[in-house]
């Protein structure tokens, strides 16, 4: 069915187009949420927001930093200091004002996840870059049966032809993959859930800016090397994943 359906807001008239009406209607009535609004989660929250979702929990704990800006679709110099989720929120309402967006300035870990996930959504997004609450959360989307699409490591990297998504299990190279893996083991998960992540070998890390921390929750973390592409093109890789799982769930499948 063409897009012309005038139910169909114009602005959405391509991407109707692209999923057929009955997959449009899916994915505006589906809530996803995405953990970890950082140069990969704010990315994959945009696509989402702007190909029509019905509604999306953003969830944050962290500030904009100046470092942040040469990553973030949503912040600008005068956000530094402000939490990630209202920055987002702010933008989303202006842009895409027909998604519900709620928000929840949290950290991720096995306390917070039954309220986080009290209403369970369609699909789960995970961009959190810290290795613990990474695997908590996923340890608990598989433990609880909730769809997740987790992003590996986007910083460090350079060369956009290595993305590549596939099961967590087949991930090669990256390093942040392998840590993912060896703990999710320990916990008797071997896969079942898609990542996005790259072949390419990472650049090295640098020594922590401690100066730029805001987040006083979690160990302090080293600097990684990183610009707006490859976080982007991870987070419109997810973005593209959960929509075409949205809009056709049967076909698409895993």
């Amino acid at each position: 069915m063409k897009s012309d359906d005038s139910k169909i807001p114009a602005r959405f008239g391509r991407t109707a187009d692209l999923y057929g009406a009955q997959g449009f209607a899916r994915i505006r009535t589906a809530t996803v949420a995405v953990l970890g609004l950082g140069g990969v989660g704010s990315h994959a929250a945009l696509a989402l927001a702007r190909s029509g979702v019905g509604e999306l929990l953003l969830v944050d704990f962290d500030q904009v930093t100046a470092s942040s800006l040469n990553r973030s679709p949503f912040a600008g110099l005068a956000d530094i200091g402000r939490d990630k989720v209202a920055v987002a929120a702010e933008c989303l309402a202006r842009t895409c004002p027909d998604t519900v967006v709620t928000t929840r300035r949290d950290f991720v870990h096995e306390d917070s996840l039954p309220d986080i996930f009290a209403k369970p959504p369609d699909w789960v997004v995970d961009a959190i870059d810290s290795l613990n609450p990474k695997v908590t959360l996923l340890a608990y989307c598989v433990q609880n049966d909730l769809q997740v699409l987790s992003s590996m490591g986007a910083a460090s990297r350079r060369d956009f032809t290595r993305v590549r998504v596939g099961d967590v299990s087949e991930t090669t190279v990256c390093p942040l993959a392998s840590q993912v893996r060896q703990r999710l083991r320990r916990r008797g998960i071997d896969g079942g859930f898609l990542c996005v992540y790259s072949t390419e070998k990472p650049a090295a890390a640098l020594p922590p800016d401690l100066g730029d921390r805001t987040c006083d929750r979690g160990r302090v973390r080293n600097r990684l090397p990183s610009q707006m592409s490859l976080p982007g093109i991870f987070g419109y890789a997810v973005a593209a994943a959960v929509l075409d799982r949205l809009a056709e769930p049967d076909r698409v499948g895993h």
